[in-house]
């Protein structure tokens, strides 16, 4: 059933999240067109509290001590007893996030050590090469097929680590040159596919799917990996993977589609983090090779991507999990090329979340108006405003 949740959870996101917007009110034209407008939620502090707020209600209502692992949804509804890692990775990167808050920060630095030891439990190193299993291995749970940007948002997590340890936990550093391997093993080498090249999505065979997010957040990691290393290989496929996905998914609005599939047919959705993974790769590739052609390829999807998810409120067309991805990039842009628009894209959207979809009795994201509640949405409400609360020089720890 495992493939069958995934595939319908992704291709059902437009329609079924759609229904969420009946009756709101369109964004401004001024918030359209990049610029900040409506009411802003408030300053670092203020978001310091409402993540601390969503973090406790995340911690009170998903997660299991007795395991260090989270439920997949509140309430239960039957299926596995915790999430997939994909929902895990999330919910780990927002305890990270917690973490860099100013002042508050250092209480959940025991917490982000208990989500990394957790991780574990998903790691299979009996295939060659290693990674993260879609689910908690044995004993504990049955396994699963590996989804290579899975692996990659937990490289991304572990490389956050590295980082905001100040490069002293070089355990995360070596794991996610493990799995970057794994990565580069996904890389189609058949010269005769249509837009030959790309890291394909999973190794289950029930998919050919080569995406936006497996290439984009792959050439993230291996991005970071030769900024810190210098070694030319992460460079190199970095680059192939980033070129690749302007190749062959860049649209003609400037956004990227999703896939592409074997028989040359196109999924041309165009989520919000495919979008913030091209940013965040453009931004990186800068820094990498000084070239501006990656920067300014880097302010013109997001210019695009403000313009695009703000009109008619897009935003609440797709889900949090992929806005706070967005969002996190955007800020690695803003380090680089300041423009208030992007933090203000933020704040507007985090600010009508609360209005709109806060269960102020416990603390979750009801964006579907009832149960059960998403660990996804929860972690991606949780890692916007605890970003809201960093400050701007702290960025730069942000993947």
């Amino acid at each position: 059933m495992e493939h069958v949740e995934r595939t319908i959870s992704r291709r059902s996101l437009i329609a079924g999240s759609a229904a969420v917007t009946a009756g709101l009110v369109a964004a401004p034209a001024a918030q359209a067109s990049g610029r900040a407008a409506g009411s802003q939620g408030g300053g670092h502090g203020v978001y310091a509290q409402r993540a601390q707020e969503s973090y406790a209600a995340l911690q009170r209502y998903f997660y299991d001590p007795a395991h260090s692992l989270y439920l997949e949804e509140y309430p239960r509804s039957g299926g596995n007893p915790w999430s997939y890692v994909w929902p895990f990775s999330q919910a780990m990167i927002a305890t990270q996030v917690m973490a860099g808050i100013p002042v508050v920060g250092d209480r959940f630095t025991g917490a982000v050590a208990d989500r990394y030891r957790a991780l574990e439990l998903y790691w299979n190193g009996g295939t060659e090469p290693p990674g993260y299993d879609s689910y908690v291995r044995p004993p504990l749970g049955h396994g699963g097929d590996k989804f290579y940007d899975d692996n990659e948002w937990n490289a991304l997590g572990l490389i956050q680590r590295h980082y905001m340890t100040d490069g002293g936990d070089q355990a995360a550093l070596d794991r996610a040159a493990e799995i970057f391997d794994l990565v580069v093993f996904g890389w189609d080498t058949d010269p005769n596919h249509p837009c030959p090249g790309g890291v394909f999505w999973t190794q289950a065979d029930w998919s050919s799917d080569r995406n936006t997010v497996s290439n984009g957040p792959g050439a993230e990691v291996g991005l970071h990996l030769y900024l810190i290393t210098g070694d030319e290989y992460y460079l190199d496929w970095a680059s192939r993977m980033y070129e690749w996905v302007r190749g062959c998914l860049l649209a003609p609005n400037g956004l990227y589609w999703d896939n592409i599939r074997l028989d040359g047919s196109i999924w041309e959705a165009q989520f919000s983090y495919n979008q913030g993974v091209m940013i965040g790769a453009g931004v990186l590739l800068y820094r990498a090779t000084g070239a501006k052609q990656y920067l300014d390829q880097a302010r013109a999807t997001a210019a695009a991507a403000l313009s695009h998810y703000a009109e008619d409120e897009r935003y609440f067309t797709q889900p949090a999990r992929f806005h706070a991805i967005l969002f996190s990039n955007l800020l690695q842009l803003d380090v680089i090329v300041h423009d208030p628009a992007y933090r203000a894209a933020m704040d507007w959207y985090a600010t009508r979340s609360r209005d709109r979809f806060l269960d102020t009795e416990t603390g979750l994201y009801r964006f579907t108006g009832s149960d059960p509640v998403q660990l996804l949405e929860q972690a991606g409400m949780i890692r916007i405003e605890g970003m809201l609360a960093w400050r701007s020089r702290d960025y730069p720890k942000l993947t």
